[in-house]
């Protein structure tokens, strides 16, 4: 066992003061974090383990789903592992066992040895183990969410602790009975479900938490004087509920309900009755055949409504309060032929999907009032809506070719692809299952599913546009039923149906927007009696927006590559939703983020006139970060744009800018808008107003939280009078780029505005730009400590360093990997880095090996700078350290905090080709704290087996 091993477990055990240099085998205590759960630890253990035993009294068949990904993963590199479990108080129900049966590389054994009640998990690396062991059981709401304590201690195959564990795990084994068909039968004949002792719940309809809050703000709005108001709630979140909700409050002398799909009209209007109340006769239809023009509350389709002789029948003012459910649909013609028919005293709408692929706008038509909003992930994290297992799975490869959005129908209906989506539905399914919805991209393939389905044991139905209303009704109650498993579609269930059961949803299509992924996603995420997750199975080929897929999984509208990425590799979500990948799916989603462009103009233009078009208005910066549609940073960080005024100009829209104000508009945006450091920002936004004193400056820093010293004020007189950037290019840069002349000047002790820029303001659009600019980069400073040069975790190009160690010119072109200035010594590390003769690698989580430059000795007076007292402990040079994943990633490195040499593994070592090596140092550098779960998973990539 080596000195650091020792001395982790000593500190965590014994005495701190053993100031472990290896954190990661110290004894650790876990709880659920939004960030990092046990389940997180768990299956990052699982994908890097050689072999494992999962000892959980309890599990329960939602969290087999996230298991089953991972174990297909590991199967393919021959890992193995044991899963034991028990039948103990008739907890694990047969759905467990028949589910455990199916996993290929994992054998199940019941322990046999009575009130089997261990919650343990195990792994071996090498000749390492790992243990967890507390309170967790494997069900998801104890790896995901509740209130646990797991301790994870790590210890040498030549441990008492590992040699007691192997003999306890052995022994329960050796008695334990090996799971079978039989044994799962004979369970099932003595099961009796556990009683539950859950106090009986209060049948009262009550407004949730989001119903609440929107109603409120719904008030608000009317007491404002406002007749029109649009509610936006993801699908599922009960808006049906919140519309009776508000027109009980409202109580209007007669109400109007107008949709476009007949199907969900008698079930809105069973619910309304039963929030308001009241008898019968009250609630009527005006659909098809039924015409019940006198009811109090009237429920219509648009299609009956609109008709002449029916409009003729009602006054404009006949309903004080009209709700228009689905209102993105009320561009079409029908629809606005109501709308101008009606003028009511408030006029409400809702709808999940405000975003329309066509040019209708769906705020103006409600005058910008939106008294509402919830996404689809708040409704998960608040647990509105039922938590999802995504399962991304590759499509089936025919001839060679994968399934591409021009697959002949023959190849998509082919027994062999039939054949492998049954095989993926048979292993991430559940016997349990009560019904889904597939969707596909064909109507002839959507009917020659069903019948293969049929076939192979899964009763399914075929339906198309072609199908009538009623047909389609009696599809869903013959799945509801569970006379079918699965209703087959392309898009006529995106959305205007209500199957709160459906717990699978399999997506056999290219995902062509984000919108109909949503609708697709949403229409499995009802609550339901005894639903506890649902299964989102999607089959992935060589489709061109497959990046449009990790967008949609976890909201991310940066349009960033490198961001999108890092989610994609955290899997991030929310609530107690899990997402995975088979790698291959993992490849192919990054291969296409790759060659996509996602900040090019076609992109840019989107997300702004979906924000547009919400605002009613020219968006600015500041609207784009308050709304979360895009970060506005993304306008300077392409090649083909400067800034956002430079986007605004190549979309026609009219600034009246002169070339000098470009340039300013330019310089601000780049350079200070970041956030990264409030100083400039509050100088300037100070100067607006008036001049300002050195020390009134001083003061207004320290009042902000900001460090203050004489460092940092000359560093903000370099940045602003632009002497910061005269290097090499940098004099061309300054005068072609940000205009030649300072923006502020400093003299006896006061800051003023420059005469340039001072006259330029009075260009009210060119004012406007700077104060947005101002206002968006204070906000997005709110991700930095202001009273600290670097931030935890947070990105920083070699630029930013620069600028935030207050060095007088930007000398990041020739900086590299390090530099050595006085007594400072920012270092770069490309972790993953291609095509090098060295491998910068992390011991554990709070150390890295790492090399200088060739060729570099022990006598080179850069390493003798680095290593002045080192030797002694008083090491005069600061590290602060800089890593990213790979180069792929772009400019940016994450801050991982200040690093100490470790004397003793300071050492000279040659580099480069064996027939011509070049001497360089290696040293391991100690971080000041151990990396984040997090962080770490960012910089080792999606996985062990990732190869990325």
């Amino acid at each position: 066992m080596s000195e650091e091993f020792k001395n982790a477990i000593l500190a965590g055990l014994y005495d701190s003061k053993y100031a472990p240099k290896l954190e990661g085998p110290a004894p650790k205590l876990l709880t659920n974090q939004p960030t990092e759960t046990l389940w997180s630890h768990l299956q990052q253990e699982l994908l890097t383990c050689d072999h494992f035993v999962l000892a959980p009294a309890f599990l329960t068949v939602d969290m087999l789903v996230p298991l089953k990904a991972i174990l297909a993963r590991i199967a393919k590199k021959g890992v193995t592992g044991t899963i034991l479990t028990a039948d103990y108080l008739n907890f694990n129900t047969p759905a467990v066992f028949t589910e455990l049966l199916k996993l290929p590389n994992v054998k199940t054994k019941i322990v046999t040895k009575e009130a089997f009640h261990m919650k343990g998990y195990f792994f071996w690396h090498g000749s390492q183990q790992t243990a967890y062991v507390g309170s967790a059981n494997f069900t998801r709401n104890a790896l995901l969410k509740n209130c646990e304590l797991t301790l994870r201690v790590t210890s040498e195959e030549q441990a008492d602790l590992t040699q007691q564990l192997a003999l306890i795990l052995k022994h329960l084994a050796e008695d334990a009975l090996t799971l079978t068909t039989d044994w799962i039968k004979a369970y099932q004949a003595r099961y009796r479900p556990p009683v539950s002792t859950a106090a009986p719940k209060n049948n009262k309809l009550l407004p949730n938490r989001m119903q609440k809050e929107a109603l409120q703000q719904l008030a608000n709005l009317r007491a404002q004087g406002n007749t029109k108001g649009l509610v936006v709630s993801a699908t599922g979140t009960g808006k049906t509920y919140l519309g009776a909700f508000d027109v009980k409050a409202y109580a209007p002398k007669r109400f109007l309900y107008i949709v476009h799909r007949e199907q969900i009209l008698e079930k809105t209007k069973a619910s309304f009755q039963k929030v308001i109340g009241g008898p019968a006769s009250d609630f009527g239809t005006y659909s098809g055949k039924k015409h019940e023009t006198k009811a109090k509350y009237l429920f219509a389709t648009v299609q009956s409504l609109a008709k002449d002789e029916a409009l003729e029948q009602f006054l404009p003012t006949e309903f004080d309060y009209i709700l228009f459910d689905e209102a993105h649909h009320l561009g079409a013609p029908i629809f606005q032929k109501v709308m101008a028919h009606f003028s009511p005293a408030f006029c409400l709408g809702m709808t999940a999907t405000p975003e329309r692929m066509d040019d209708f706008n769906v705020y103006r038509s409600f005058d910008y009032n939106l008294a509402y909003e919830i996404s689809l992930d708040e409704a998960l994290t608040t647990e509105l809506l039922c938590p999802f297992d995504y399962v991304g799975v590759i499509d089936y490869e025919f001839e060679g070719e994968m399934i591409t959005e021009k697959t002949p129908l023959k190849q998509l209906t082919a027994p062999e692809r039939v054949t492998h989506i049954l095989k993926q539905l048979e292993y991430y399914g559940s016997t349990k299952s009560r019904g889904g919805l597939v969707f596909c991209s064909r109507q002839q393939e959507a009917k020659a599913l069903a019948k293969a389905f049929t076939a192979a044991g899964y009763p399914s139905q075929a339906l198309t546009n072609e199908d009538s209303v009623i047909k389609r009704e009696e599809a869903v109650a013959r799945l509801e039923s569970g006379v079918l498993k699965y209703l087959i579609s392309v898009d006529i269930f995106n959305e205007g149906i209500d199957i709160p059961c459906v717990d699978q949803i399999i997506l056999l299509r290219d995902t062509r927007s984000k919108i109909v992924f949503t609708q697709q996603l949403g229409r499995g995420l009802r609550l339901f009696p005894g639903k506890t997750s649902t299964l989102i199975l999607d089959f992935i080929g060589n489709y061109q927006n497959n990046y449009l897929i990790p967008q949609a999984l976890t909201n991310d509208r940066s349009l960033n590559k490198d961001r999108l990425v890092a989610d994609l590799k955290e899997q991030v979500v929310y609530g107690l939703s899990t997402i995975n990948f088979d790698e291959i799916a993992y490849q192919k989603i990054l291969a296409v983020i790759a060659r996509t462009k996602l900040d090019s103009l076609k992109h840019l233009k989107e997300a702004y006139l979906e924000l547009s078009q919400k605002l009613g208005r020219i968006p600015m910066r500041r609207d784009f970060y308050r709304n979360s549609q895009l970060d506005p940073r993304i306008f300077t960080q392409g090649n083909t744009l400067v800034s956002y005024a430079d986007f605004l100009d190549k979309l026609g829209v009219s600034q009246e800018l002169s070339r000098y104000a470009t340039q300013v508009i330019a310089f601000l945006e780049k350079e200070l808008m970041n956030g990264m450091r409030k100083h400039e920002l509050l100088l300037l936004q100070q100067l607006l107003l008036a001049e300002i004193t050195q020390e009134d400056y001083r003061k207004l820093l320290a009042k902000a939280g900001c460090y203050v010293n004489d460092e940092v004020l000359a560093s903000v007189n370099s940045i602003l009078s632009l002497r910061f950037f005269e290097v090499k290019a940098g004099k061309k840069l300054r005068s072609e780029t940000y205009g030649a002349k300072p923006l502020i000047t400093f003299e006896q002790g006061k800051y003023r505005l420059n005469t340039a820029f001072s006259m330029a303001l009075s260009q009210l659009a060119f004012r406007q730009h700077v104060e947005d600019i101002i206002e968006t980069g204070l906000l997005l400073s709110k991700e930095y400590q202001p009273q600290k040069r670097f931030t935890l975790y947070q990105k920083y190009t070699r630029k930013d360093v620069c600028r935030l160690l207050d060095w007088p010119k930007d000398i990041s072109a020739p900086l590299y990997g390090y530099r050595v200035v006085d007594d400072v010594c920012p270092i770069f590390i490309t972790y993953q880095k291609e095509k090098k003769s060295y491998q910068n690698t992390l011991t554990a989580d709070c150390a890295i090996r790492w090399y200088t430059r060739s060729p570099r000795s022990l006598a080179s007076k850069e390493v003798t700078e680095l290593l002045a007292g080192v030797k002694t402990g008083t090491p005069y040079v600061k590290l602060p350290l800089f890593i990213k994943p790979s180069d792929a990633f772009g400019a940016e490195f994450y801050y991982v905090g200040e690093a100490k040499i470790i004397a003793e593994s300071v050492h000279e070592v040659e580099l480069g080709a064996k027939n011509k090596p070049k001497k360089a140092v290696a040293m391991d550098l100690l971080f000041e704290q151990p990396l984040s779960f997090e962080i770490m998973e960012k910089l080792q990539g999606f996985s062990a087996d990732s190869e990325d």
